[in-house]
């Protein structure tokens, strides 16, 4: 099947591409949010090609993946074919929905002749989907690999803009948390954090995702203060590589994390415990890594992952 979307989520399309099929990305020249081509820091296989957007009508394309909403009218321009209508389509909301929760209708929900599939029953549960035929497929991830030393008595945190996303994202937590362990931050806009907060941190900015896990894998424990968000990979990443985890009991986190492979609650002074007994305890944090890294094999392993996409892909495309 050839398979046309965008590249919007790099651990996500990531898992997404090493599937049996052809996939299209297309590409814009500035390499914008709409064109960005092929991902440059994260593994893809060669069946995943960069397509010019003007050159797409030229493409046989079997079915389209759609991942936010404007991704429609993109399509039926740079394709001359319709989503849902002229051209199959699947829609994958990978976002917690925003504002009054309760009733956040989804962009979808007044169609029904695209599938809309959430990344986790969270979001499935908290979006008001409407008449859309929804699934769930659950994340997928590629093994890193049992990569954990732990040789670093410090906390991991991985984190896009979290300046930007303080509340979102749990970082105006991390003063509280620096109290009991030290803090190493990865992700994306992280050198300016350690100012904005007032405290000493490690800062790591858009490392590669080999070198982030090699990385993450040197530190002791891994720290998800997220208060909204959907599952965030990171989090499944750092248990695959072995290590314990220390999370805010929201969204889908509370599925994610089993008892044997850290800890999670919604009380601060709880997870600020947890981490200094992981960071204090070696041998402690080994043994819960471990768990973690079976729950994560057994849960989002990445056959299963495929193995539930091309069930879809197939009902969708009419096979």
């Amino acid at each position: 099947m050839r398979i046309l979307l965008w590249h919007v989520h790099g651990s996500w399309t990531t898992s997404f591409v090493h599937g049996a099929h052809d996939y299209l990305v297309p590409l814009t020249p500035d390499r914008g949010p709409d064109g960005r081509g092929r991902a440059r820091t994260f593994p893809w296989p060669e069946a995943v090609r960069e397509v010019p957007a003007d050159r797409l009508r030229e493409e046989e394309v079997d079915l389209v993946v759609l991942q936010r909403p404007h991704e429609t009218e993109l399509a039926e321009r740079w394709l001359g074919r319709r989503p849902g209508r002229d051209v199959p389509a699947v829609y994958v909301e990978h976002n917690t929905p925003k504002g009054e929760v309760p009733a956040t209708r989804h962009p979808l929900a007044d169609r029904d002749d695209v599938p809309l599939v959430h990344v986790t029953h969270f979001n499935a549960l908290f979006w008001d989907n409407g008449r859309a035929p929804v699934r769930v497929i659950e994340h997928g991830v590629l093994d890193p690999g049992p990569l954990y030393t732990g040789e670093l008595p410090r906390a991991a945190v991985v984190v896009n803009e979290p300046v930007r996303r303080t509340r979102v994202a749990g970082t105006d937590l991390l003063p509280r948390f620096a109290e009991e362990a030290p803090l190493d931050v990865f992700g994306m806009k992280v050198t300016g954090l350690a100012g904005h907060l007032g405290i000493p941190l490690g800062a790591f900015e858009d490392l590669p995702q080999a070198a982030m896990h090699a990385e993450l894998a040197r530190r002791r424990v891994y720290l998800h203060p997220y208060r909204w968000t959907s599952l965030g990979l990171s989090l499944i990443e750092a248990m695959m590589i072995g290590m314990p985890v220390v999370a805010l009991a929201a969204t889908e986190a509370v599925e994610a994390v089993p008892p044997e492979a850290g800890v999670i609650s919604t009380r601060v002074s709880v997870l600020a415990a947890a981490l200094e007994a992981f960071t204090g305890e070696p041998e402690l944090a080994r043994q819960v890594g471990k768990h973690a890294r079976a729950a994560a094999l057994a849960r989002y392993g990445l056959p299963r992952f495929l193995s539930d996409w091309d069930r879809l892909l197939g009902e969708a495309a009419g096979g």
